[in-house]
């Protein structure tokens, strides 16, 4: 069992869902994101995603893309995704690499999962391929004992949902809402029926992103989905000019106040695992 599912489990059996968190490397440096990776880990993410910076991240919404933006500017590339995963690989929370599949082709598919193995990183979340077009990483993430998390959404067909179900390790993504990321009033109205048809086509562990901002959000996610994913909302407070160490103590705060919306998600009368 790979260590994300694992530590999914560990969480499946507290009676409570995962709190995966998203940062983007290089961002605003790249010793800076080592820092926030850290504190966002220290502050309650039991499972973290690494972004490598893109030029053309169609899923990303304006605060990410804003983020993104920086540590382009800044000279990130792809190969620092390694130095970071290095850096935190020890803290206790697996790390996959969230990537548009590009950088990966450019860099070389299995030099890209060798390289990921060897820094201690778990797998890769690939927003933009699909099973049926991935085989040449499948091959490389299962020759390095690597996870393939791939992404359904509410538009996708029963047979979507089995094929991915089947091609995924560690867990099925659920996006929430077609659209892009970033923070919503609502999580999607059809995120709860959308696990439950991606478990029903043969998914053991499905997790949810896109919208969730919020302890109340993450509350309601946290009461049917096996992980909630933000990626936003820490993003957010690392924004702006202020000294980095406040930017830090406000994504904190945040991460904690998620952190605590998860964990209240089942304690509730008739709430469910």
């Amino acid at each position: 069992m790979s260590a994300t599912a694992r530590r999914i489990d560990e969480l499946k059996a507290e009676g409570r869902a995962a709190l995966i968190g998203y940062l983007p490397i290089g961002f605003p440096t790249l010793a800076q994101s080592i820092e926030a990776a850290r504190t966002l880990i220290e502050s309650g993410a039991d499972i973290l995603e690494l972004g490598i910076p893109y030029s053309d991240p169609v899923m990303d919404g304006p605060t990410i893309q804003s983020a993104v933006n920086v540590a382009l500017d800044g000279g990130t590339r792809v190969r620092d995704v390694f130095t970071v995963i290095e850096a935190v690989a020890g803290l206790g929370a697996p790390v996959l690499v969230m990537t548009y599949f590009n950088p990966v082709l450019r860099y070389g598919v299995d030099a890209f999962a060798r390289d990921l193995a060897a820094a201690g990183g778990a797998g890769l979340i690939t927003p933009d391929l699909i099973p049926d077009e991935g085989a040449e990483w499948i091959t490389a993430a299962d020759a390095r004992d690597l996870d393939k998390v791939f992404l359904v959404a509410p538009s996708s067909t029963p047979q979507r949902l089995a094929l991915t179900a089947a091609a995924s390790r560690g867990f099925v993504y659920a996006a929430s809402t077609m659209g892009v990321t970033g923070e919503r009033a609502t999580v999607g109205a059809g995120a709860e029926q959308l696990v439950a048809a991606t478990r029903a086509a043969g998914a053991a562990r499905v997790c949810v992103g896109l919208g969730v901002s919020r302890p109340e959000q993450a509350a309601e996610v946290g009461r049917y989905a096996d992980g909630v994913i933000v990626g936003s909302a820490f993003v957010k407070p690392l924004l702006g000019d202020g000294p980095f160490a406040d930017r830090l103590a406000a994504m904190s705060a945040v991460a904690q106040g998620l952190a605590a919306g998860v964990r209240s998600a089942r304690t509730g009368a008739g709430q469910t695992a």
